[in-house]
């Protein structure tokens, strides 16, 4: 092997396969040729220089930093290295005595695997002890001292402060020292709450300690409540509470004004109903307390409008009036009318009175106006349930349902009125609470007799449903209730009132009397259950009354149609039948949905679908009245399609011969005229299809006359659109030979049917498009007809062509039979 030659000189250029590609790439770029070389080498000598004293730069300034940071590496690897060092030494210390590596390690892991956890259960054991023993300690402190403030032992005198003997005067020098002794018990019971929920939030095991506590504390409070109850009742009684009622004036149905001693008290009497009523008052807010804990209920917003205080003012009045209203079983209204009258005059006083004690007593959201009207209305409803449940059992026996259905009635227009009453008074008071929370509103009607007795609300339901077709039934045997004008002079309960919630007028669905008649009878069932509290009964009543009650009307409106025949001499009267229920059902499936709109109604079917789905996802848009619309829309559907088809027959019976004639189409005539459209129009229309389109045209004047305009916009295309098929269909299926005078008699026939059409819209021809079609086939020329046999039977193309000539509802096989049929002239 030759030994490698040396390297050139310096100053002697390398040879060129001493280069290597880079280089010599690099030499093309620059010098191009021997000039360049003696006027760019120079320059490019100087740049390469400059180049590499920055490069040699660049590599020490890195070549300094790479130093630095490998020697601050090397410190914090020194310093890791210590650290572990020393944590490791620390481990070995762990160790009781000094052993190999291998055994400290297997001590350790024992350690911290093992001894470590049980160490930290022990600790949270002792832990969990230590505040045992501190709650304990508290409350043991606690009820200790409310058992020392309740059971004053050692004094005579005051051995139990709730004594009833300390309230045989008003002016007794120890009522005072007593109602602070009071207000310090419950103070303490609820320090001792607080305590009892911290434990069931936090500790639910100790459940003894929570047994325990509960019971000493009950056993202090059936101490408590029935003397604290005694000693208000007592005071009620020193302060003239309740003001008398003359037996004579009461029973002669005048109801003189009642003073208020609420309002008249003054000086220690009003000091001392005060601090009564505000010891009341906390001590209800602490049982309301104790049960929500007992409940796992806690933060509740809502409040019962029950206050103990009121009940207590309720209570020596319904002793009063009992006598009262036991004479006056079979006279409620007289029982609704006291009732009211008590309450109204009573209520200013509760006002001024009782809401700033409320107000002291930080009960929050609670107002007196509403705890004394519920109350009252409670006293009532206490009476009003014996009476229905003596009108229950009577509703059993056959020989007394008549008179059971008229008391019923009775007494729910009167409860229905009173309870628009009662809530007027609490309305007029400016409040923040909403109408829609049932919990809230519970007290608030004496239909709430019927929310806890399923058996009563559906003895009433079926009375509602018996009494609301009997209204109707009368209307529906007169024919003149059927009818869509006022001129009859029959009075069909089409009062001013309806108005009121009618916001469609029955004129613009063209509908018969009836329907304003049956959407009255409905609302008025749903407005007497308005008031019932709970939103299920509510439910429950509405469709078993107002729901039964539109599905009769369903039935009566689909057995009239059934009961409706299509003569084919005289089918208007026919028609206007049909149309008279189709109108009934559109408007009241309108009345409906509208009706279901209201929040009322929605807030019902939201809680309907939580029962029956387990959820409210409102995915599902159906309305509470869904099935009866539903049903509503079916009738009308169904109705419709069976008057289309009976104009299609009716048209077809009379225009049967019209295209099997064929010297109307096939006669030869002289040359075609230069103005096809003037021909079409000159001629007479056929005598086969005069009768035809008489017919119709008249039936379609009488269907506009009749018919809601929704549905006859719907009922006349849908015609259009059977009489196209049909007759586009009976030329594809003659075996007629079109001559040009025979085409110009088709299109002057069609013209005629057009013009049937002509009121209902600008261009009816519209709606025939398989007819104009057809005829502009029929029009066409020997060459062009040709053509389109062949591009329709042969082209892949052949939809656009055929659109391309307007030809867009024929198949390509209903063109070329079109195209059949034209008879061209030799």
């Amino acid at each position: 092997m030759p030994p490698p030659s040396p390297p050139p000189p310096f100053g002697v250029l390398p040879r060129q396969t001493e280069l290597s590609s880079g280089h010599r790439d690099f030499l093309d770029q620059h010098l191009g040729n021997h000039e360049d070389l003696h006027a760019k080498a120079p320059l490019l000598l100087t740049d390469l220089t400059t180049n590499l004293a920055d490069l040699e730069a660049s590599f020490l300034n890195l070549q300094r930093n790479l130093t630095k940071r490998t020697v601050s590496w090397i410190s914090r690897s020194f310093g890791a290295k210590s650290s572990v060092s020393n944590l490791n030494i620390m481990l070995e210390n762990l160790s009781l005595h000094t052993s190999k590596y291998e055994v400290c390690s297997r001590k350790i892991q024992t350690i911290l695997g093992e001894e470590l956890p049980q160490l930290a259960k022990c600790l949270k054991r002792i832990e969990n002890i230590r505040r045992y023993v501190d709650t304990a300690l508290q409350l043991e402190a606690l009820v200790g001292d409310l058992e020392d403030a309740v059971y004053c032992i050692g004094d005579s005198h005051a051995r139990n402060m709730f004594s009833a003997k300390f309230m045989t005067s008003l002016i007794s020098t120890d009522f005072g020292p007593k109602q602070e002794r009071l207000h310090r018990a419950i103070k303490l019971m609820n320090n001792i709450e607080d305590l009892l929920v911290d434990v069931v939030i936090f500790h639910p095991r100790w459940s003894q300690l929570l047994e325990s506590v509960d019971i000493r504390v009950e056993k202090i409070l059936a101490v408590v409540r029935p003397q604290v109850l005694a000693d208000h009742r007592a005071l009620l009684a020193s302060l003239g509470w309740p003001p008398k009622l003359l037996k004579s004036t009461v029973d002669s149905g005048g109801i003189a004004c009642l003073p208020n001693p609420l309002v008249l008290m003054e000086g220690d009497k009003r000091k001392y109903y005060s601090l009564s009523f505000i010891g009341l008052c906390a001590l209800q807010h602490l049982q309301m307390r104790r049960e929500d804990r007992q409940h796992n209920i806690f933060g509740r917003k809502e409040c019962s409008m029950r206050l103990w205080a009121i009940d207590e003012l309720v209570s020596p009045i319904a002793s009063q009036v009992e006598y009262h209203f036991r004479k006056w079983a079979e006279q409620p209204e007289f029982m609704f009318a006291l009732v009211y009258k008590i309450t109204r005059d009573f209520i200013v006083g509760i006002d001024d009175v009782l809401q700033p004690l409320i107000d002291r007593a930080r009960l929050v959201s609670y107002s007196a106006r509403e705890a004394w009207v519920s109350a009252m209305i409670q006293m009532l409803s206490g009476f009003l349930a014996k009476v229905v449940s003596d009108l229950a059992e009577k509703y059993k026996e056959k020989h007394m349902k008549l008179e059971v259905i008229s008391s019923w009635l009775h007494l729910i227009d009167h409860a229905v009125t009173f309870d628009k009453w009662m809530q007027s008074l609490v309305n007029s008071e400016i409040h923040f609470f909403l109408e829609s929370e049932r919990q809230d509103s519970r007290g608030l009607s004496v239909l709430m007799i019927f929310c806890d007795r399923p058996d009563w609300l559906k003895i009433w339901a079926k009375i509602e449903l018996k009494n609301a077709w009997k209204k109707i039934k009368l209307e529906l045997k007169d024919e003149k209730a059927w009818s869509t004008g006022k001129e009859s002079g029959v009075d069909f309960q089409n009062s001013e009132e309806s108005e009121q919630f009618l916001l469609i007028t029955r004129e613009d669905y063209k509908a018969p009397l009836v329907a304003d008649s049956v959407l009255k009878i409905t609302w008025e069932m749903i407005e007497r259950c308005r008031t019932l509290p709970s939103i299920f009964s509510h439910i429950q009543f509405i469709k078993s009354t107002a729901g039964r009650f539109l599905w009769h009307f369903l039935n009566v409106l689909v057995l009239r149609c059934k009961n409706t025949e299509f003569l084919l001499d005289c089918p208007n009267d026919a028609l206007i039948k049909v149309c008279g229920s189709i109108n009934a059902a559109r408007y009241v499936e309108s009345k409906l949905q509208e009706w279901s709109d209201d929040v009322n109604f929605l807030e019902m079917r939201i809680a309907e679908r939580d029962v029956i789905d387990g959820n409210g996802d409102l995915a599902d848009n159906s309305s509470f009245f869904g099935e009866e619309i539903k049903s509503l829309l079916e009738l009308e559907t169904n109705w419709l399609l069976e008057i289309i088809c009976f104009l299609l027959r009716h048209f077809e019976a009379h225009s049967c011969e019209y295209l099997q004639n064929k010297r109307y189409f096939e006669e030869e005539q002289e040359n075609f005229t230069t103005n096809r459209i003037t021909a079409a129009v000159d001629l007479a229309v056929s005598v086969d299809i005069i009768q035809a389109l008489d017919a119709i045209k008249v039936q379609l004047n009488v269907l506009k006359s009749n018919l809601n305009p929704k549905d006859f916009l719907d009922l006349w295309r849908s015609v259009t659109d059977g009489l196209d098929q049909f007759i586009s269909s009976s030329v594809f299926s003659s075996d007629i030979q079109f001559s040009g005078g025979g085409i110009d008699q088709f299109e002057a026939d069609m013209q005629a049917l057009f013009l049937v059409f002509q009121p209902f819209c600008v261009r009816p021809d519209v709606f025939f498009p398989c007819i104009r079609e057809t005829i502009k086939l029929l029009k066409v020329c020997r060459e062009q007809a040709n053509h389109l046999q062949v591009v329709s039977s042969s082209s892949e193309n052949g939809t656009k062509y055929l659109h391309s000539h307007g030809i867009l509802h024929l198949s390509f096989e209903q063109v070329d039979k079109v195209l059949k049929k034209r008879k061209f002239g030799t």
